[in-house]
């Protein structure tokens, strides 16, 4: 059984962590065959947005803690790799061009929770659960929590949510900020289909150019921001898409954009 399954529809890429069984719990293997199908999404013109979803009755639980227990028995443990593909899976998914977002559909723990948290929006089933899982097993965050978690939930709940590593429920993980839209169970590929194909009706250039600017501006001043946003905009502004909402305003017609 393949550990991801793939489709794709109306320019929609849909990613689906197939491992039910370990909970889809990440191994290298998958690390790196979802790292490998991110850099071909990514590449891809057909491909508008990216959808992350999980088989069964979890999204993700995190490192695969068999194939770690079988690292340490070999005294491989520090060496063996899954950290170091693990963060070079979160940065891809984190910097794609194109929109992603995460379907959490169970619970999401350590990496699991992580993955998410490299999405641009998370749509959470109603019994969607998030767990760091980290220091629970004396260890610090070591894929990416610890640099999403303050930005988006600011730096007391992140501490709360790492130190005491409680188990939220989706409407927990709503309130705080954790995602940004919560639905029944059984609706949860439904409003997701909704959401991405509105996505990838628009103008994916703009976009793109929208999550850089978001990405970089905390790195920067007020001025070089606005520096930033100037190019951008020039860039977008000699796009098709740019040239087409121009010409669609002047005809009062729906903007058809293709992503360039």
């Amino acid at each position: 059984m393949t550990s991801l399954l793939t489709t794709l529809e109306a320019g929609v890429a849909w990613i689906t962590l197939n491992r039910p069984d370990q909970r889809n719990a990440l191994d290298i293997p998958t690390l790196k065959h979802l790292h490998s199908l991110l850099e071909d999404f990514n590449a891809d013109p057909a491909v508008r947005v990216v959808v992350l979803t999980g088989s069964g009755r979890s999204f993700c639980a995190g490192a695969d803690l068999a194939e770690w227990a079988e690292a340490e028995a070999r005294g491989a443990l520090e060496s063996y790799g899954w950290t170091e593909t693990a963060h070079a899976l979160m940065q891809r998914l984190h910097t794609l061009d194109k929109p992603t977002l995460a379907a959490i559909n169970g619970t999401a723990v350590g990496a699991g929770m992580d993955l998410t948290l490299c999405c641009d929006l998370r749509i959470a089933a109603a019994s969607a659960r998030f767990k760091a899982g980290y220091t629970s097993m004396a260890y610090s965050p070591d894929a990416g929590a610890s640099w999403h978690l303050p930005r988006l939930i600011g730096s007391e709940q992140a501490k709360r949510l790492l130190f005491l590593d409680e188990l939220w429920g989706a409407e927990r993980a709503l309130a705080a900020g954790l995602v940004g839209e919560v639905c029944a169970d059984d609706q949860l590929l439904t409003v997701t289909a909704e959401l991405s194909s509105r996505l990838a009706q628009g103008p994916t250039f703009a976009f793109a150019q929208t999550k850089r600017l978001i990405r970089d501006g905390a790195q920067r001043t007020l001025a070089e921001q606005l520096s930033a946003e100037l190019a951008a905009g020039l860039l977008c502004g000699r796009s098709e898409d740019g040239a087409e909402a121009l010409r669609a305003s002047v005809e009062r017609r729906p903007a058809r954009f293709v992503g360039k």
